[in-house]
């Protein structure tokens, strides 16, 4: 089939795969032409993995859009070739492109639903690529489609076969959306953010899974990603783009290695690597923000951020070209300053600071369990006596918090941990136990029976940003409202003047009072949930996921942020998070939850080294480290996250467990071990187990990160 539709299309099968040549791209606006990308370069050679990085709205995705012809009716190519084996697509009809979309070039989206059709049995969207593609009859096609639903690693390819796309998982979605990319055996195979809102373990298993498929395939891959650590594991070189230009290219080795660009070496700043320390070495946000593509700066584009600018040189408005920085010319640099600066020396300037002083207790959460009722009203149920089933979101949920104190709240989806989260803000009514806020019992308060200083003291910041605040109002009005909402201040100048106060404490300029939400980015929108969280002074703040949708180089100035103004207020902050990474930077103590139980807690310290539960080795395990000289032990979790209403019995991770004891951990359930003080784990291992576990990550002799 490749053969003659390479024929067809005017197909050289010994050039490379792709070439983007000096490539330019623009979008027509009411303004005018904005140029989006300029000058961009690549070139993909037969099974080779390329990765794309750098801050939102760089570039990234507009070239995916332009390798795929989607630019939609305001884009277009307006330099340079994108030739795929040799042919310049930029010349290529659309009934030659319909040929090649989805045949010899793929595509997969962040989000997996924006690629399927809700209302279409998943077979049936599958079935269509061969049978349009290939010409396949629909027999030909299902046999096709179930082998490659297989070759995924999807459980009961037949049930998945015959269910609609709700039916299924998130991770199992994007398995889906992946088989449909890989049906007609792509040439090339674009992968945009294909991991980002998946668990941790899901986000492994399908890493693993997309270098084993391009692999058997022979796909070459184009990895877009802010994530350096999934970088490194799936490609074999980086590009680095910023504002619509790349600024360094070369090896994953080449550029983790040996960095020579000012904002890569940011990038690797804001990066929480195991060596980081939110006291003694406490992460670099990149200063400033990425400009606007109307207000580019003259030069280096990345001048007014950089810490090596030199007046007169960097803004010198005469075409800055890439450098090689070795002798093969295939590690490349856009800057005029590489070859000056002392990368040795040129060591990040830390502000260290105190450790915060822990305080009283101010939360506790003593055996809480919430389970949800649902009620089977068929004659069969009533007959066999079960027209009441329980969904056992939380069992046994039991630890406390103190002032000045970050726990995080770590696991899978499912896990429970949002669950807990409704209970403490009053969304949802314990089930049994109790939640001590200070001297008052809130686990069977809702929250509209709940004092406004009640609810004061108990904040939450969102995960998504864009949908948490009110497009119609004003940033000040929505924080000052807050301020009069929890009886902080009444008088409209005091208010006024706290929420100015505000703004200056999470560093947002003092004219942002009067801006609407759309006109903020979306690390300025979290900086004013932040703001609008604090505004009611408030004991324990609940932050669900606060970073996970931004940049690296926003998500280290928003911990800073929260980490700074904990200090100041002595909040309590339970974090809510699947990024074990940040979790590490930030926390104090960790609570690992799993199916509604918490199977380990301790320390940070006590957690992220041996011995863990299995289930933390195996989250562990999974996270991506952009590091080239950190040693991982591989562990993939196979199977997916037990329902809820129908749990395992005895320990409830027996059915995914490595460390499984037949006839003992599927049968009872585990017994609540102290391993030191203060460490946990729910686990039937044997002590001697424990003892001889070895660690997940092996740092280096001397390692600093």
């Amino acid at each position: 089939m490749d053969a003659a539709l390479f024929d067809k299309l005017g197909l050289d099968p010994k050039a490379p795969v792709l070439q983007c040549e000096d490539l330019c791209i623009s979008y027509y606006t009411r303004a005018g032409e904005i140029p989006a990308v300029m000058d961009f370069n690549l070139t993909v050679g037969a099974n080779e993995a390329i990765g794309l990085v750098g801050e939102s709205g760089c570039g990234k995705s507009t070239v995916a859009l332009a390798i795929m012809q989607y630019m939609g009716k305001n884009g277009a190519i307006t330099g340079g070739a994108v030739r795929f084996f040799g042919r310049d697509m930029t010349s290529m009809s659309e009934l030659e492109l319909r040929a090649l979309r989805g045949s010899l070039i793929s595509m997969v989206y962040q989000e997996p639903m924006s690629s399927l059709n809700p209302a279409m049995k998943i077979g049936a969207q599958l079935c269509e690529v061969p049978m349009i593609h290939e010409g396949l009859s629909r027999d030909q096609a299902k046999e096709r489609v179930l082998e490659m639903l297989a070759a995924v690693r999807l459980p009961d390819p037949k049930r998945i076969f015959n269910a609609y796309p709700h039916q299924i998982s998130g991770g199992q979605q994007q398995r889906v959306v992946i088989a449909m990319a890989l049906l007609s055996g792509p040439k090339l195979m674009l992968l945009d953010e294909p991991t980002t809102a998946l668990d941790v373990t899901v986000e492994a298993g399908i890493v693993e899974l997309i270098k084993d498929i391009a692999k058997e395939f022979g796909t070459s891959l184009i990895y877009i990603s802010h994530n350096l650590g999934l970088i490194l594991n799936t490609c074999d070189k980086i590009s680095v783009l910023y504002s619509g230009k790349t600024v360094e290219h070369g090896s994953v080795r080449d550029v983790f290695d040996e960095m020579r660009h000012p904002y890569t070496r940011g990038l690797f700043n804001s990066i929480p690597l195991p060596g980081a320390d939110k006291n003694a070495r406490p992460l670099i946000p990149i200063k400033g923000q990425m400009p606007l593509p109307t207000e580019r700066p003259a030069g280096c584009t990345f001048g007014p951020r950089c810490d090596y600018f030199e007046e007169g040189l960097c803004n010198d408005p005469a075409p800055l070209k890439v450098s090689p920085v070795d002798a093969k010319g295939s590690h490349v640099v856009r800057c005029r300053r590489w070859d000056a600066i002392d990368w040795e020396a040129a060591r990040p300037r830390r502000r260290q600071a105190e450790p915060p002083k822990i305080g009283a207790q101010v939360l506790e959460i003593d055996h809480m369990k919430k389970y949800y009722e649902i009620k089977d009203r068929s004659l069969m149920a009533l007959i066999r006596g079960k027209a009441s089933r329980y969904v056992k979101a939380n069992e046994d949920i039991d630890f406390d918090a103190h002032a000045g104190e970050t726990v995080a709240i770590v696991g899978e989806s499912g896990c429970g941990k949002s669950t807990l989260a409704k209970v403490l803000l009053g969304l949802e009514t314990a089930t049994e136990g109790r939640v001590m806020l200070g001297d008052l019992d809130i686990s069977n308060i809702p929250v509209r029976r709940r004092a406004p200083n009640e609810i004061g003291a108990l904040q939450i910041i969102f995960q998504n940003p864009f949908e948490t605040l009110n497009p119609a109002h004003t940033v000040g009005s929505q924080i000052a409202r807050v301020i009069r909402k929890f009886g902080v201040a009444s008088d409209p100048e005091e208010v006024r003047e706290r929420v100015l106060k505000l703004l200056d404490t999470v560093r947002l300029p003092r004219e942002f009072y009067e801006r609407k939400p759309r006109q903020l980015s979306g690390g300025q929108k979290q900086r004013v949930g932040i703001a609008r969280a604090f505004a009611g002074e408030p004991k324990v703040v609940v932050a669900d996921e606060p970073v996970s949708a931004l940049d690296v180089s926003v998500q280290a100035a928003v911990t800073q942020l929260l980490m700074d103004i904990q200090r100041e207020q002595k909040t309590t902050v339970l974090f809510i998070s699947h990024d074990l990474s940040v979790v590490r930077y930030l926390a104090d103590r960790v609570v690992v939850m799993y199916l509604g139980h918490i199977v380990e807690q301790g320390s940070v310290e006590q957690v992220y080294a041996p011995p863990y539960h299995p289930y933390t080795e195996a989250l562990l395990s999974a996270v991506p480290i952009a590091d080239t000289s950190v040693k991982k032990r591989r562990i993939v979790l196979e199977g997916e996250l037990p329902s809820a209403l129908n749990p395992p019995k005895g320990c409830p991770f027996c059915t995914r467990c490595p460390r499984v004891i037949a006839g003992l951990c599927d049968v009872e359930e585990p017994p609540l071990k102290t391993l030191a003080d203060g460490h946990q784990v729910l686990c039937h291992l044997e002590d001697q187990v424990f003892e001889e576990m070895e660690p997940v990550i092996a740092l280096a002799e001397g390692y600093s990160g």
